[in-house]
């Protein structure tokens, strides 16, 4: 099913969302029928930046996704590893983060079912006494209540990632990085004063290439070429050749644009929901964006957590960079130059090579 509900819409699907809206608490139960009015407008919006994805008021597939994942609760449903079709939702994020806070690793806490979560799921029923087969029903959640706790100090996936960060920081040149320039063939991504995020995202990968495999290091990209491309690459599907690879990092590569020609400067995302967020993603994230400002005039909009798929389905650190707005005249003036494409790539390729560094160690006392 298609679904794309925005204001002033009215039908079935629109229903369906106020009626979904109703049940998370963002619109109260008055019989608001078919009509997407005001205040299911600002109930949408509410809910989108909540849950960290684009706030534009419109309800389509990625909207209409969160409000499916919103609506369960742990114990709603029985849970289990399918590869083929994973359980998704808001009681796998919870089951996550409670098999975390017991101290059972099972990576990135994103509310998808994979084989980590799977694994660690198993290793707690054993650990209670439990038929240790993968399942969560109501017996494994009753086990999980009894025994939830709070560590304090950090979270026990960020103490994992950093140590796992710490022994993979042994320099660059043994790294594989994947390049995902956005957009691409039938899609150009934001058009503005001659340019298309396409084509400028695709002209910065080549650059980054260019200096990383001269210093050693392996670097794929997610697609070809947009003139070579006749069809929309999904966010998944970059996504899915990013893990199959085992990439290192992945640096997604974006140019952004806005209703408003006075919106301009550079943004960097990472992985981050309401409850939580990629560590390492966070950290590359500080880095390429203060690479950018130090080395440009671009105007800093900062580093934020986003739930995107590129961000999300991802296994390793992801980060999406914004290189400045198209839709503002200075901003795309200054992506029009080469020589500023230029400083740009400089300054992505400078933080993947500090973000790998090696942590100088302190000299031992004489």
């Amino acid at each position: 099913m298609v679904v794309h509900a925005s204001l002033g819409d009215r039908g079935p699907i629109v229903a369906e969302v106020r009626a979904r809206l109703v049940r998370l608490g963002y619109l109260p139960n008055d019989g608001g029928g078919v009509e997407f009015d005001q205040s299911a407008d600002r109930a949408v919006r509410a809910f989108q930046q909540e849950r960290r994805i684009s706030v534009d008021g419109v309800v389509g597939p990625t909207t209409f996704r969160h409000l499916e994942e919103a609506r369960w609760r742990l114990g709603d449903r029985v849970l289990w590893y399918s590869a083929a079709h994973p359980h998704v939702g808001d009681d796998v994020e919870d089951l996550q983060r409670r098999l975390s806070d017991l101290g059972f690793s099972l990576g990135r806490v994103d509310g998808i079912f994979g084989s980590s979560t799977d694994a660690a799921l198993r290793e707690f029923q054993r650990n209670v006494g439990m038929t240790a087969d993968g399942t969560c029903g109501w017996n494994t959640v009753v086990a999980l209540q009894r025994l939830d706790r709070t560590v304090k100090g950090g979270t026990p996936e960020r103490l994992w990632d950093e140590h796992a960060h710490a022994a993979n920081r042994t320099g660059i040149t043994d790294k594989m990085i994947v390049l995902d320039p956005g957009h691409g063939g039938v899609d150009p991504g934001v058009e503005g004063h001659g340019l298309s995020e396409a084509v400028i995202a695709e002209d910065l990968a080549r650059r980054i290439e260019g200096r990383l495999a001269a210093i050693g290091t392996q670097v794929l990209l997610t697609r070809p070429p947009t003139r070579f491309l006749d069809r929309e690459v999904t966010e998944a599907e970059r996504a899915a050749m990013a893990n199959d690879v085992a990439a290192d990092l992945v640096i997604s590569l974006h140019a952004d644009g806005g209703p408003s020609q006075r919106l301009h400067g550079a943004a960097t995302y990472y992985y981050g929901s309401a409850r939580n967020a990629s560590e390492l993603g966070r950290s590359f994230a500080a880095i390429v964006q203060s690479e950018i400002i130090r080395r440009t005039d671009l105007v800093d909009c900062h580093s934020h957590p986003k739930t995107w798929d590129m961000l999300r389905l991802t296994s390793m650190p992801t980060v999406r960079v914004e290189v400045g707005y198209l839709t503002h005249a200075g901003d795309a003036a200054r992506l029009s130059q080469p020589r500023f494409r230029d400083t740009l790539a400089e300054a992505i390729a400078a933080a993947a090579v500090s973000f790998f560094s090696p942590i100088d160690e302190p000299d031992a006392e004489q």
